[in-house]
Order: C-alpha cells, then sequence, then structure tokens
C-alpha cells in the first residue's frame, strides 16, 4: 500500500501563488509518475501536472506557464508550485502516484484551493 499526505492548499487572493505538497510513503519500490489532479465545483477531475521517473513534465494547457510540478526523490515527495491564480483555479487538488509494474495507481485525500476575486 500506498500513503499519499498532502498539504498546502487555502485561500488566496487572484494573482497569488500557493505551494502544494505531497508526501508519499509505504510501497514505493518503483515509482513510475507523480501528478496532481483538480476537480473543480461541478466539473470532471482533470489533469494538472504530471512528472514521470525520468523527470519529464507535462502540463494542461490552462497552467502551462503558471504552475510547476517538482520532486524530491529522496523524500518521495511532489510539489506544485501555482502562480497567478485565478478564480478558475478553485479546486480540491489531488495527489496521485502511480507505482509498480502492474502500475498501480493511488490518490491522496485532497486539498482545496480556493482563489477570490
Amino acid at each position: 500500500q500506498v500513503q499519499l499526505v498532502e498539504s498546502g492548499g487555502g485561500l488566496v487572493q487572484a494573482g497569488g501563488s500557493l505551494r502544494l505538497s505531497c508526501a508519499a510513503s509505504g510501497r514505493l519500490f518503483l515509482v513510475n509518475a507523480m501528478a496532481w489532479y483538480r476537480q473543480g465545483p461541478l466539473k470532471q477531475r482533470e489533469l494538472v501536472a504530471r512528472i514521470t521517473r525520468g523527470g519529464s513534465t507535462n502540463y494542461a494547457d490552462s497552467v502551462k506557464g503558471r504552475f510547476t510540478i517538482s520532486r524530491d526523490t529522496a523524500k518521495n515527495t511532489v510539489y506544485l508550485q501555482m502562480n497567478s491564480l485565478t478564480p478558475e483555479d478553485t479546486a480540491v487538488y489531488y495527489c496521485n502516484v502511480v507505482v509498480g509494474v502492474r502500475l498501480d495507481d493511488y490518490w491522496g485525500q485532497g486539498t482545496q484551493v480556493t482563489v477570490s476575486s
């Protein structure tokens, strides 16, 4: 099993910044990718950013140039630096990790990000 603990969400004004963290623990013998997803009010969950085992990253078009995903491999932690936030970024942000040869994925409990106008 893998446990994910997210932190860093909160309330911020438009134009502000937040940094999310997700610490993973447990059976992490092969981490294929770590990612952030979000689910806004009345919206489907969507991929925000992903970083692979090799360090490649990809982002949703809506956050390119504003958000940066990074990781600390030694700490099994992934970060999401969010800049120039807008009310459209308001959502619950979920950490996701894909591990093992079977590509099992695990989810964090979510952290609320609210951007006021």
